[in-house]
């Protein structure tokens, strides 16, 4: 692949990205905001400080959420666009599309499904102020491993593959897989720090706001650069306008 590809791939990745985005942003604005809201009710009603907000709650749920969800959405796609480039035919004999909706699962599980089984997102007023350095540090270690374990269970897998055959040798790599991230979860610290009476209901709709807005984001990106690759990977033979057919000639 040259490098004129690549960035005709980046660039089309980033426009995948802004249009997964915006479709991430409405999911996060209808489905995550109000849990925020009722969050931040809760949390209010239990504090005794009463400060003056820096940033008004209106303005982070429109202006401040949708420039954080669309710059992620397009820092997201080029990442992944540059990811896509490196695992193209490296995966199997699939097509651009499909390729790429690959590629999203993928990245879906490893980077935001799995850190989320260990270390769940939570809503303003759950956790404790004076341990969020290590909790975040602690994701973001969970993330790295993740990754790393997926690029490994790939390489194994392809390893089996010529001794297993291709179903059993994805077994064996798969069956590493979990176990690894088992022991991950079993080996690094776990946090229960939400408040007794914090509402079991509202914690567990948050939760589920926030994996659908990267469900949306993953998914809208894997279908919408899929599309997107195949016209650069798989331009369309045009024939040039007033060209006629050849006619075949008789004997």
């Amino acid at each position: 692949m040259n490098s004129a590809t690549v960035r005709n791939l980046l660039v089309r990745g980033m426009l995948a990205g802004l249009a997964a985005g915006l479709l991430a942003l409405v999911v996060a604005y209808f489905l995550g905001e109000p849990r925020v809201d009722a969050a931040i009710a809760y949390e209010e009603a239990h504090s005794h400080e009463h400060g003056v907000e820096a940033v008004s709650r209106t303005m982070q749920s429109t202006a401040g959420l949708s420039t954080g969800v669309l710059v992620y959405g397009v820092a997201f796609g080029g990442i992944a666009a540059l990811a896509y480039c490196f695992a193209l035919g490296r995966i199997g004999r699939f097509g651009p599309r499909a390729s790429a909706l690959l590629l999203a699962a993928a990245g879906l599980i490893t980077v935001y499904v799995v850190p989320f089984l260990k270390y769940p997102a939570n809503p303003p007023s759950v956790g404790d102020p004076d341990t969020i350095g290590k909790r975040t540090t602690l994701y973001f270690l969970m993330v790295v491993l993740s990754v790393l374990l997926a690029v490994a269970t790939v390489i194994l897998g392809k390893r089996l593959a010529s001794r297993l055959g291709n179903w059993n040798a994805t077994l064996a790599a798969c069956a590493f897989f979990v176990l690894a991230i088992g022991l991950a979860y079993a080996f690094l610290p776990s946090f229960n720090e939400v408040p007794k009476d914090f509402s079991a209901t509202l914690l567990w709709q948050f939760r589920l706001a926030a994996l659908a807005v990267q469900l949306t984001l993953w998914t809208s990106f894997g279908l919408v650069f899929g599309i997107l690759a195949e016209r650069v990977l798989v331009p369309k033979q045009v024939r040039a306008p007033g060209t006629a057919r050849p006619t075949p000639v008789t004997h």
